[in-house]
């Protein structure tokens, strides 16, 4: 998912806890092609940036971390 604002938090959260490995990606290093304005459009391209290998996640700490702060 992309990390926009803290709107990916709690999803984020959600998804750790039910046992999935969740990928947070910085919008501005999947920049979509101009043109593209949906959101499933923009789902197909990260999904094909990720089958591809394009997509390096951005540190998230562990849980446990988190809570600490």
């Amino acid at each position: 998912m992309e990390s926009t604002g803290s709107y990916w938090k709690p999803i984020y959260n959600i998804l750790e806890i039910e046992g999935l490995n969740p990928m947070v990606v910085n919008a501005n290093h999947i920049k979509n092609v101009p043109g593209r304005k949906t959101d499933v459009k923009d789902a197909e391209w990260i999904a094909g940036l990720l089958q591809h290998g394009l997509l390096q996640g951005s540190y998230i700490p562990s849980r446990e971390q988190r809570e600490l702060r």
